[in-house]
């Protein structure tokens, strides 16, 4: 009897006491810092600074907002700005224009001013950054040039602009509107 009294002892679960005291001192001894217990003013505390950080988080989304609409606001009023500075150097052309319709002068004069206005036009072009694709004496360059057509010819080398059909614009570096010529073919050098 005495082997099942020892086998009883051991059998015997430990109470809860005994398995904290033992849990504090494993970790008393391997250095890790005891459970912490929360109290009610800590936890009011860390909850008040979790609504301060949520509002502050709202104000900012709506600082956020207003930025970006003031931004897009900003941008059309921008955009509007320029449209009307462009259309404002093209109304002395538009009035010309009204002008030489009602006009009753010989075909000479009207000529001489419609010439006059297509000069004003492409200063009023000119002065909105916009210069034309040159073409004269080009070799073709079809990032620039759209070729309509050929013109069998020796007189000019092979692939050579022989006519600007319709002028082609760029603004500094983007092209607006390609060119359209018609491109030498010149035989004596392909069978050459």
């Amino acid at each position: 009897m005495g082997m099942n009294n020892a086998t009883d002892q051991m059998e015997t679960p430990a109470t809860e006491a005994e398995v904290m005291g033992a849990a504090e001192a494993e970790e008393k001894a391997a250095g890790a810092a005891p459970v912490a217990t929360v109290t009610q003013a800590e936890f009011d505390q860390v909850k008040n600074e979790r609504d301060q950080f949520a509002d502050r988080m709202a104000r900012l989304q709506a600082e956020f907002d207003n930025a970006r609409k003031r931004e897009v606001k900003e941008r059309a009023d921008f955009r509007d700005y320029a449209v009307g500075n462009a259309a404002e150097s093209f109304l002395g052309v538009l009035d010309n224009f009204h002008l030489a319709l009602k006009s009753e002068g010989s075909p000479e004069q009207f000529r001489t001013g419609i010439e006059l206005i297509a000069k004003q036009l492409d200063d009023a072009v000119r002065n909105l950054g916009v210069v034309p694709v040159e073409t004269a004496g080009q070799q073709f360059d079809p990032r620039t040039m759209e070729a309509l057509g050929s013109v069998e010819t020796t007189e000019f080398p092979d692939d050579a602009v022989v006519e600007e059909i319709r002028k082609g614009y760029r603004i500094k570096e983007r092209l607006l509107r390609p060119a359209l010529v018609r491109v030498a073919v010149n035989n004596a050098t392909h069978q050459a």
